[in-house]
């Protein structure tokens, strides 16, 4: 393999020479041999490598782009291989989440004309009849309200909780998201992000820049995966530290 150095690789992708020092002192690189005089003297193989923690990024994020690469060098496949898994069913995840957000939002702004606002309704639902009419108990209503996904407000005369047209919409919301197995706080922060978007045409685009950083990041994970995978197969690639070749690992390529 012919040799480089740091600013060879460096210049490829627009960062520091340190940067690519620092991403092999914590385990983003294979080890570097060194010359006679203490400089670094990097291959093919490092700039391969380089190109595969920097792919992995806009796919997993850093931090796991990094835990990727160092699981790699110490020859953990598996390990490798789980949190790779672990990032697809995230995404998977956040797609449900987002088609879950987009009918619920569908359902109820198309259902909001039918129910009345407090103000116009002195008759608001009561924590049992909302109950009622979700097919929970008033305790889970409760149990919302303290995750902060409800914000009823109160009779001024008995103290009681009264539910406006849109704490329906907010509970209708949860008790779908919750019926798809999702927590109270990932749930709060979806409620809370609806809440505050305004009108229809400004939820409307953030549940479309929504979809197009999920599709971006699909995206990435198919360029991360081919990048790993010829990083993986790359002749002459650097032994794992500390570690001999595995029999599993050989096998693999």
């Amino acid at each position: 393999m012919r040799t480089l150095r740091p600013a060879d690789l460096a210049r490829e992708h627009g960062i520091s020479t340190q940067a690519v020092r620092n991403y092999e002192r914590d385990g983003f690189l294979p080890p570097a041999e060194r010359t006679g005089s203490g400089y670094r003297i990097y291959t093919d193989a490092h700039a391969t490598a380089l190109r595969t923690f920097l792919a992995l990024i806009p796919a997993y994020g850093h931090s796991t782009a990094g835990r990727i690469m160092n699981a790699l060098h110490r020859d953990r496949l598996n390990d490798v291989l789980t949190i790779i898994d672990r990032g697809h069913h995230q995404l998977l995840r956040d797609r449900d989440t987002l088609d879950a957000v987009r009918k619920a939002v569908d359902h109820l702004t198309a259902e909001s004309d039918a129910v009345p606002d407090l103000a116009d309704d002195p008759e608001s639902r009561t924590i049992g009849e909302l109950a009622h009419q979700l097919g929970v108990t008033p305790a889970t209503l409760r149990n919302w309200e303290d995750a902060g996904i409800l914000t009823p407000a109160r009779d001024s005369v008995t103290g009681y909780r009264l539910f406006r047209a849109s704490d329906t919409r907010d509970a209708e919301l949860a008790h779908l998201l919750r019926r798809g197995g999702y927590p109270l706080d990932h749930i709060a922060t979806v409620v809370s992000q609806i809440r505050t978007a305004g009108d229809t045409d400004t939820l409307s685009g953030a549940l479309d820049d929504w979809q197009r950083k999920l599709t971006a990041q699909g995206l990435a994970m198919l360029d991360a995966a081919a990048q790993l995978s010829h990083y993986l197969n790359l002749p002459g690639r650097p032994a794992p530290t500390g570690f001999a070749r595995t029999t599993e690992w050989e096998s693999m390529r």
